[in-house]
């Protein structure tokens, strides 16, 4: 399944946004324009999904609180709703299932939010399988503290929404967590969204499994890195997990690195291919051109492209950007979506007539989407 259809209200940036999703999305914009606020929604619904220290009061503490959450221009409606389709195909003409969750604070006392709305669809059914809150949630209003979505005593008949959205992984691997790992051992964020217990995750993976991946990983790498020959995983003598590299040398067993020595463009690019590899659920990345070559940056598109092919692999892939590299590539206007901020909120808008014209006629987003994204007055700050 993917996400067909994401539909907000009140949702930090969004005072309203609803957009269309295919199988990969590239989500373009200025900094603080609301792309990590986007990719977000599906953290919070996985983190809803969540079987141990989940729901939706931990989902919305671990954000701060629903004042983070919240959108700042919602004057007066205090609900925030998020509206989700899954479809098996992103042009399908109906979902599979339509969830609607909408929340707010109590108001008084503890604070605690309540559920204002939860409904389920399934296919064009007009009538909701679930249509939260009823009678016993107004009899009970700590009921309204919890979603069914979250319980799995409630959601036997659309389990398949929560195991979707349970299955969200989203990675930006930040290197300096893994070159240093072993002096920064400590509490590490849950689900790890900076890598930084990236290599327990490949050792946790069966032997057959993660054999295959890094094989497939060491072609990839000797493409991409100069003088690149061998990659392997092992464990040192107290156990730790490391993958080690050998680049070509003049003497046949030395020019193996370690991890702490890789540089950071390598240990993204493989943290991206893992991701790729790894489950066939909804993957988030936020700006994964980051430390890497404009050459190898080019190529993610294609990489993209080549895996939704893949029957095994296929995955739906929502990614934030600002590289005008990454979009020198013919991509369907369909999927590519600009978030443009106002005093009202950021509005999330796909290509315009015109711009999906101009695409069609061989331009590339980054010469038709990426300069609108361009902050009027950046030429100024040469005068810093």
């Amino acid at each position: 399944m993917l996400v067909q259809r994401l539909i907000l209200k009140n949702w930090r940036n969004f005072r309203q946004a609803d957009i269309a999703l295919t199988d990969v999305t590239y989500l373009v914009g200025a900094n603080a324009s609301g792309k990590s606020n986007l990719l977000d929604v599906f953290r919070f619904l996985r983190d809803i999904c969540k079987p141990k220290g989940g729901g939706l009061q931990a989902a919305v503490a671990e954000r701060g609180g629903i004042a983070q959450l919240r959108c700042l221009h919602a004057r007066r409606d205090p609900e925030v709703r998020i509206e989700v389709h899954l479809a098996e195909n992103s042009d399908d003409p109906e979902p599979l299932w339509r969830y609607i969750l909408g929340f707010r604070p109590e108001g008084r006392g503890a604070q605690r939010i309540l559920v204002t709305a939860e409904q389920v669809f399934r296919g064009n059914d007009p009538a909701p399988i679930l249509d939260r809150p009823g009678l016993d949630d107004d009899r009970d209003t700590a009921r309204k503290t919890q979603t069914h979505l979250e319980q799995i005593q409630t959601n036997a008949v659309f389990r398949d929404i929560a195991d979707f959205f349970s299955g969200v992984l989203y990675l930006h691997v930040v290197p300096q967590l893994l070159k240093y790992a072993d002096k920064l051992r400590g509490q590490m964020l849950e689900d790890d969204p900076f890598g930084q217990g990236l290599l327990e995750h490949v050792a946790r993976t069966t032997e057959k499994t993660r054999n295959a991946r890094l094989k497939r990983i060491e072609e990839a790498l000797r493409l991409a890195i100069p003088q690149f020959r061998e990659l392997k995983f092992l464990r040192d003598d107290l156990g730790q997990p490391h993958l080690e590299v050998r680049y070509q040398h003049h003497r046949p067993k030395a020019g193996w690195q370690r991890e702490n020595q890789w540089s950071d463009g390598t240990l993204r690019l493989f943290g991206l291919f893992w991701a790729l590899l790894e489950g066939n659920g909804l993957l988030l990345l936020e700006e994964p051109e980051l430390s890497l070559n404009l050459e190898i940056v080019r190529q993610i598109p294609l990489m993209l492209q080549r895996l939704q092919r893949d029957a095994k692999r296929r995955r739906q892939v929502i990614l934030s950007t600002h590289s005008e590299a990454l979009l020198d590539n013919p991509i369907d206007g369909n999927r590519i979506l600009r978030l443009e901020t106002s005093d009202e909120g950021t509005t999330i808008l796909p290509p315009n007539e015109t711009e999906k014209r101009a695409l069609q006629s061989g331009l590339t987003p980054a010469e038709v989407i990426l300069p609108k994204t361009r902050p009027e007055h950046a030429d100024q700050l040469r005068l810093f």
